[in-house]
């Protein structure tokens, strides 16, 4: 049987892979686990990875060049338990044919009920309200602004945005998205530039991919472009958004205020500065963090890893030509 290397530390273990998946993944080979409480850098992956024929990498474990170049001879495949892999050197691993893949988004229901509590949240002052409660205080009765009737815009129509928008549609709001790569042809929803979104909507959801382009997508002149008493959410990426000109359009007050479950932070978590201030809400990159959500992904690479075993290319193969070091793998 393969020896299938689990880089998951015990915390990420529990929340991100699960007894179930690892107990099915025990079915296909022997499992080694990393017991520190330290992500793995290049070095470490390395001494781990000895005697390894697959290694099952969390989201924040990388997989550099320097590593695939002192890689083990046995070591035929690098599997993320998560949809990104920009952490990852491709190039490098398939020049010495090992197989990189990755899983499939079980988070978008997750992800897409978190953005209405977010939205729900910031509209009715939830959080704020519940701080002052907490201090002590008795907080202020503010008016709140109920989704029906309000307005949002979705930034990226990609498979979040897509299961969002009907929900949002169903709430009775006025649904608006951009999306340069896409033809919406959806009911309720209306496809408009980002400058359009930005100055038409009461909450603005980013769900956009990031990538080299949409580096700083929210930038000061976008944020300029939003109402004065609209929302910003982030739930894609941190690199999607300019913080300097976050925090001085949240100081201006020319936004009301933001939420946010990612940012710039380590393993993509919000930024402490953005985080802590009381006209942001903010949550460690949690939205994809339920027991559904993280079982998809797990079990998508118990699934990759019987493909490899049983010599089957497996789904989610970022370099499935170049993965030359599959056949060097004993079937059992």
């Amino acid at each position: 049987m393969p020896t299938i290397l689990l880089t998951h530390t015990p915390d990420m273990l529990k929340n991100y892979y699960g007894e179930r998946a690892l107990a099915a993944l025990r079915k296909s080979g022997e499992v080694r686990l990393n017991t520190s409480d330290k992500v793995l850098d290049a070095k470490a992956l390395l001494e781990a990875a000895r005697g390894c024929d697959i290694v099952v990498s969390d989201r924040q474990t990388p997989g550099p060049a320097e590593f695939f170049a002192a890689a083990p001879a046995e070591l035929v495949a690098f599997l993320r338990v998560a949809v990104d892999i920009r952490n990852i050197d491709v190039a490098a691993a398939s020049a010495k044919g090992i197989l990189v893949t990755h899983a499939t988004p079980g988070f978008i229901a997750s992800v897409a009920e978190m953005a209405i509590g977010f939205m729900i949240d910031c509209g009715r002052h939830i959080t704020e309200a519940a701080s002052v409660y907490r201090s002590g205080k008795d907080p202020e009765a503010r008016m709140g602004r109920q989704l029906k009737g309000s307005s949002v815009g979705i930034i990226g129509y990609g498979v979040i945005g897509e299961y969002l928008a009907p929900l949002c549609v169903a709430l009775g709001m006025t649904v608006f998205v951009s999306d340069p790569f896409k033809k919406i042809a959806v009911a309720g929803v209306t496809q408009v530039e980002l400058a359009d979104l930005l100055a038409r909507s009461d909450f603005v959801i980013c769900l956009a991919i990031a990538n080299e382009r949409t580096e700083n997508l929210m930038n000061a002149e976008n944020f300029a472009r939003m109402k004065p008493s609209a929302y910003f959410l982030n739930l894609s990426r941190g690199n999607l958004v300019d913080e300097a000109a976050l925090a001085a359009a949240l100081d201006a007050r020319r936004i009301a205020g933001a939420a946010m479950d990612v940012g710039r932070a380590q393993d993509q978590k919000p930024s402490l500065a953005l985080a802590a201030r009381a006209d942001v809400i903010a949550t460690p990159h949690t939205a994809g963090l339920t027991p559904d959500a993280a079982e998809h992904q797990a079990f998508d690479t118990v699934n990759q890893v019987k493909d490899i075993v049983a010599g089957r290319m497996p789904p989610g193969a970022a370099n499935a030509e170049k993965a030359s070091r599959l056949a060097r793998l004993k079937r059992v």
